[in-house]
């Protein structure tokens, strides 16, 4: 007792030292573990594997600017580590992109030699390009090499010449002929030439050149849609369009644009003419053939004259114009633009 008689602390004790002391001798008991610190992180699952089809449709973004940038530089490195993975349609990708200027400059060595590659995949449309470009039996230097626009030099293929070596490096060295009339006939030859390499059916793109710009290679519309197969600037910028006015610059973009439309659409024929009149998106907000007056004639125009043409074409088409030196000197229509002769002279 304290000296006023009440009961001191140390007689009666802590009330809370007894349970306390015994939690604390079984959590000793019960071995729990001792805290060692923050947990590890979990480790990042490892990243899938790059299989070339991926590569593929994300170049083919880049390239056409469709769901990412327009970037052709970062679509060439992406074509080549496809083609590096032994993927023969990259390698025609590649192929294609050096042979018809999309890089700035026609560099036809360097697209022979990725042809090659792809033919060596068993790709027919690149043993075609061969053909075209006379590469066959060409002295074509081994290997492939991924250049980027800034890099690349214009070269053409040596031709085999009578005379010689001489003659061959001469001829080598003539400058592009220059078409300085482009009727009818003509652009016609150019799209049953120009159409294989994009997959094309050539009466699917005469159709719509009919009912586009009735093969006006000057034709401009309302809405500023410009040439052959009426581009709009942002379409023809968005395929490398580099001269609108151009045939085959502007045929080139076109069917770009088309075969581009078939892929998204699964082939269907209706849906790709309607977002070639009024733009892929339309399409897909609408789900179907937008209700456009304007759209939906135009596919039934060129539904129809495909359909007609396909009842009433003539088993032989017609021989196209083939330019030689002496047609510049004798010509004297306005020049359409600088062209490279697509149809070799027999």
């Amino acid at each position: 007792m304290d000296t006023n008689g009440h009961p001191s602390r140390l007689a009666l004790g802590n009330p809370f030292r007894g349970p306390l002391q015994l939690a604390a001798l079984l959590l000793l008991m019960s071995g729990s573990p001792t805290y060692a610190g923050p947990a590890p992180a979990p480790s990042k699952a490892p990243a899938p594997p790059e299989t070339p089809q991926a590569l593929m449709e994300l170049a083919k973004r880049f390239q056409y600017g469709v769901g990412a940038p327009q970037n052709l530089d970062r679509a060439i490195q992406l074509f080549c580590r496809a083609a590096d993975l032994g993927y023969a349609e990259a390698a025609y990708q590649l192929g294609w992109i050096y042979s018809t200027g999309r890089a700035g400059k026609i560099d036809e060595v360097l697209a022979a030699q990725w042809f090659k590659a792809a033919a060596a995949g068993n790709d027919q449309r690149a043993s075609q390009q061969l053909q075209n470009l006379g590469a066959e039996k060409a002295q074509i230097p081994s290997g492939t090499a991924c250049v980027m626009p800034k890099a690349m030099v214009a070269r053409a293929i040596p031709q085999p010449a009578a005379g010689g070596e001489n003659a061959t490096a001469e001829a080598s060295q003539k400058e592009p002929i220059v078409v300085r009339d482009a009727g009818k006939r003509d652009i016609e030859a150019l799209i049953r030439r120009l159409a294989p390499d994009y997959r094309l059916d050539p009466a699917l793109v005469l159709a719509m050149v009919s009912v586009e710009s009735d093969f006006n290679p000057s034709a401009v519309s309302p809405k500023n849609a410009q040439g052959l197969m009426q581009l709009i600037p942002e379409t023809a910028l968005r395929f490398g369009v580099q001269n609108v006015w151009d045939p085959i610059d502007n045929l080139r973009g076109g069917m770009s644009y088309m075969r581009w439309l078939l892929d998204h659409f699964n082939g269907n024929l209706d849906l790709a003419l309607a977002g070639y009149n009024a733009g892929e998106k339309a399409v897909e907000r609408y789900g179907g053939i937008p209700p456009f007056p304007e759209t939906r004639t135009y596919v039934k125009q060129v539904t129809n004259r495909l359909n007609t043409g396909a009842k009433t074409r003539a088993t032989t088409s017609p021989t196209p114009k083939v330019y030689s030196t002496q047609d510049l000197e004798t010509a004297g229509s306005p020049i359409f633009g600088v062209m490279k002769p697509l149809i070799p002279r027999s």
